[in-house]
C-alpha cells in the first residue's frame, strides 16, 4: 500500500508594518499617532491569517520625519530588511505614510517588485503586482504630492505674508539681536558691538584693516566666532539692522528697533560702493608690458 504524498508546508507571509508623522506632537503620548496607525495594520494582517500573512515582531516607525523625501531611519532599515530577503509584504495605514513624492514612491516600488515584495495600504486596498493597481497607486500618490505642494504654497504664502507686516520669521538670529516671544529684540552689548563694526568701516580704509581691528579688540560673531570677510560683507548688507524685515529683496518696516541709523547706513554703503568701483577699474587695467618686449631709442 503505497503512502500518500505529504502535504506542502503553506508558506508563510511574513508582514512588516511602517508608520509615520511628520511631526514630533504627541509622540510622547502613551497612545500616539504611530501606535493607531500600527494597530490598524496588526488587525488588516489578522484578517489575512487564512492567507498564511503574519506579523512581524521588528517596529519600523519614523516619528517626526517628513513623506518629502528617502532620508528616514526607520525606512532605511525596512529597505534593507527588504533587500536581505527577511519580508514579503509591507503594510501601511496609507500610502503616503511611505512618501508623498511621486518619484521617490517609484523608487520604493522598484526595490519592492526587485525583490519580490508585495505592497498594501489598509485604507487604499491594492496589489501593485498588477497593472490595475499600479494604475491606482500612481493616481493616489499624485493626490498626495499635489497636496504637499499646495501646503507648500500656503506656507511660502504665510511667511511673504508675515514678513509684509514685519514679523520675524525666524533662521539665523543676527548680531544685535535675540529672539523673545517670536520677536526680535535688542541685545545692547551685541548692538553696541555692531555699531562699533559700521563705524570702523566707514573710517576704514581697508576691510583688512576692520578686521585686524575687530580681532583686536575680541569683537566675534553671534557664534562666538572670529569675523572674516564673508561674515563681514553679510553682516553689513544686512537690513535686519535698520529695522527692515527683507522677503525676496523687498524689505517692508520691521516689528523690530533699528541698531543703525540712516546716516551710518549711507557712509558705509558708499565706502562698499567706491570700494567695488575701484576694484573693478583694477581689473579693467591694461597690465604694464614686460620690460623684455619694450622697445627704448639709444
Amino acid at each position: 500500500m503505497t503512502k500518500p504524498p505529504k502535504a506542502e508546508p503553506v508558506r508563510r507571509l511574513r508582514c512588516a508594518i511602517y508608520t509615520r508623522k511628520s511631526s514630533e506632537e504627541g509622540l510622547d503620548m502613551e497612545f500616539n499617532s504611530l501606535d493607531a496607525q500600527r494597530e490598524s495594520c496588526e488587525a488588516y494582517i489578522a484578517s489575512q491569517r487564512a492567507e498564511s500573512w503574519v506579523c512581524l515582531r521588528d517596529r519600523y516607525d519614523d516619528g517626526g520625519f517628513s513623506g518629502g523625501n528617502l532620508d528616514r531611519p526607520a525606512l532605511k532599515q525596512l529597505i534593507a530588511d527588504i533587500e536581505d530577503g527577511l519580508i514579503d509584504i509591507i503594510v501601511v495605514y496609507k500610502i503616503d505614510r511611505l512618501s508623498r513624492a511621486l518619484m521617490d514612491f517609484s523608487k520604493l516600488v522598484e526595490i519592492f517588485d526587485r525583490n519580490g515584495v508585495t505592497f498594501v495600504s489598509v485604507t487604499q486596498s491594492f496589489d501593485t503586482t498588477t497593472s490595475m493597481g499600479r494604475l491606482t497607486l500612481n493616481i493616489l500618490l499624485s493626490f498626495a504630492q499635489f497636496e504637499r505642494e499646495v501646503i507648500g504654497e500656503r506656507i511660502r504664502d504665510k511667511v511673504a505674508a508675515s514678513r509684509r507686516k514685519g514679523i520675524w520669521m525666524g533662521g539665523p538670529v543676527p548680531l544685535g539681536y535675540d529672539v523673545k516671544d517670536r520677536k526680535l529684540v535688542v541685545n545692547p552689548a551685541e548692538a553696541e558691538a555692531v555699531q562699533t563694526i559700521f563705524r570702523l568701516f566707514a573710517r576704514s580704509s581697508s576691510t583688512a584693516q576692520v578686521i585686524d581691528e575687530l580681532h583686536a579688540r575680541r569683537i566675534q560673531t553671534k557664534k562666538r566666532k572670529p569675523f572674516d570677510k564673508g561674515y563681514l560683507y553679510k553682516l553689513l548688507h544686512n537690513r535686519v539692522y535698520r529695522g527692515l524685515a527683507v522677503h525676496k529683496a523687498e524689505a517692508f518696516p520691521g516689528e523690530h528697533e533699528a541698531i543703525i541709523d540712516e546716516a551710518l547706513w549711507a557712509e558705509v554703503h558708499d565706502v562698499l560702493a567706491n570700494n567695488r568701483v575701484a576694484r573693478i577699474s583694477v581689473a579693467r587695467a591694461p597690465a604694464p608690458a614686460h620690460p623684455a618686449t619694450q622697445r627704448g631709442g639709444g
